[in-house]
């Protein structure tokens, strides 16, 4: 426990906020402007990955177009369609909006779950480096959405943002056994396609931005795996997850940093029934400082950063499963995103990739991309 708020005050100091909006919050802006009617977005980057071994990838990672329409004062419906790799295609979101009062709303349908900084704010803009980190790729699987209902909204008067959902969550069975230790919960994600919904899951989050310059975050994620049989016994693993962020900026200086810790009960079930080796607790955080390099003055933005993650999806196992160190990564990337444009990126960065394996060697890879977001 000392530890823990030990490491949630170091969080809370280098921390930061890039002053941006994710695509769904500048899409209700825009439509709040609007008597009614329809307004489109979008995002999109193209990647480039050179590790030490193996090959280099160049790929259309995603281009995501973003509708939004207006039906009345009140009303108003949001969708995102996204093209990944030029031969996937998804709906990321599809969800309704009815605004009850100034404070309070009411929205249902496919919603992105509330969990830390990067599933909400995934845009290549607005985040450093040009993969998103990679705790947010085992343990926080973006861009990780569910069927839901719930209501959300502001009380300016506290300087507090809220929300709260009632959802569905990720499946661990479906005729196959779908999670691992290697990644984590990436593998039950449903994405809305013919979703199971064997239970109903919670989750919520409430954000402070009462401080100048200084935004905090805290999410909380609790129910049960999606089974399509109730009846197997170790088809379903219970789930609690807590998050912590924060993020601040300062003149040219900002920083930001994310603390994960999920618990899963009724793994030693799971891993008996399906033999796969899922852990019974993950872990993990990241902290992030950039500056940038060019006079506050200027249109432009060249931001060099540096972020440290630590994250295990093997921090504790029961059973007779035996940890596995591997599966304790430790990441630094550094390097450069070069803001051309509100809306426009160039990122370049290094990536040196390392494990808790006694005398293992850590890995390099150069990443370069772009990224635009409108």
């Amino acid at each position: 426990m000392k530890n823990l708020l030990l490491l949630m005050f170091i969080l809370s100091i280098s921390s930061a906020v890039f002053g941006q909006y994710n695509s769904s919050e500048r899409q209700l802006l825009s439509l709040q402007s609007m008597a009614s009617g329809l307004t489109i977005g979008g995002y999109g980057e193209i990647t480039y990955n050179d590790p030490d071994s193996g090959v280099s990838e160049i790929d259309v990672q995603r281009l995501v177009m973003l509708f939004a329409y207006k039906f009345d004062d009140r009303v108003s419906f949001i969708t995102e369609i996204e093209f990944e790799h030029v031969k996937e295609v998804y709906v990321e979101q599809a969800f309704l909006n009815y605004g009850v009062s100034d404070n309070f709303n009411l929205r249902g349908g496919l919603m992105l779950v509330p969990m830390g900084i990067v599933n909400e704010y995934h845009e290549p803009t607005t985040y450093n480096g040009v993969e998103r980190p990679s705790l947010n790729n085992k343990l926080v699987p973006t861009t990780w959405r569910e069927m839901g209902l719930g209501v959300y909204g502001r009380i300016n008067s506290a300087s507090i943002r809220y929300q709260a959902y009632v959802m569905n969550g990720f499946i661990s069975y479906n005729g196959e056994y779908k999670l691992k230790g290697t990644n984590g919960l990436r593998s039950g994600r449903q994405k809305g396609a013919e979703s199971v919904g064997s239970n109903a899951n919670f989750a919520s989050r409430i954000d402070y931005y009462g401080l100048l310059g200084l935004k905090l975050g805290l999410s909380f994620y609790n129910g049960k795996t999606q089974t399509t049989d109730k009846n197997i016994i170790g088809s379903q693993v219970g789930l609690s997850m807590f998050g912590f962020d924060a993020r601040y900026v300062k003149n040219r200086f900002s920083a930001r940093s994310e603390y994960i810790s999920a618990s899963l009960s009724d793994t030693d079930k799971y891993n008996l029934a399906s033999g796969k080796d899922l852990g019974s607790k993950m872990s993990g955080y990241y902290i992030e400082g950039a500056f940038n390099l060019l006079p506050s003055s200027a249109k432009q933005k060249l931001d060099a950063f540096v972020r440290y993650e630590d994250f295990d999806t093997h921090a504790e196992v029961v059973g007779n499963l035996t940890k596995n160190d591997s599966f304790h990564r430790k990441e630094t990337t550094f390097g450069f995103s070069y803001h051309l444009a509100d809306g426009a990126v160039f990122k370049m960065d290094w990536q040196s990739k390392g494990t808790a394996v006694l005398d293992s060697e850590s890995k390099g890879q150069f990443n370069m991309g772009i990224g635009v977001f409108f």
